[in-house]
């Protein structure tokens, strides 16, 4: 197994192509607020709706992950949404991110989700 993962490190046309995807459709706090300030994204809290009360991202909508299929009016497929969940350890935000690509939806996740853009980059909030 070793082998196998040493061979592919050395492999750049791999390395081009995970390393695009991720650049594709990941985006960190600067980059969003720099996308929020031209209003050119919907930003889409999926957290429990909770800690969305608590406080979240200007701008950002509720819909928790488990209730985002019976909220697909609320989004447009002329725009992109943007994902963001509890933090980087949280897959709330990659399950969401698949159910509005199935469904059509371009869609792209926060890295770290809203610790990384409240206590490492201490943003606002609401």
């Amino acid at each position: 197994m070793y082998n196998e993962i040493k061979e592919v490190r050395f492999n750049s046309e791999k390395a081009q192509c995970f390393f695009s995807k991720i650049l594709a459709f990941t985006l960190g706090p600067v980059e969003l607020k720099e996308l929020m300030e031209e209003g050119k994204v919907r930003v889409v809290d999926v957290r429990r709706a909770e800690d969305y009360e608590i406080s979240h991202i200007p701008s950002a909508i509720s819909i928790p992950k488990d209730e985002l299929d019976k909220n697909l009016d609320k989004l447009s497929k002329d725009e992109v949404t943007i994902i963001y969940c509890y933090n980087q350890q949280c897959h709330l935000g990659a399950r969401a991110c698949l159910i509005l690509a199935d469904y059509g939806y371009p869609v792209m996740l926060l890295e770290g989700g809203f610790k990384t853009w409240t206590e490492d980059f201490r943003f606002a909030t609401v």
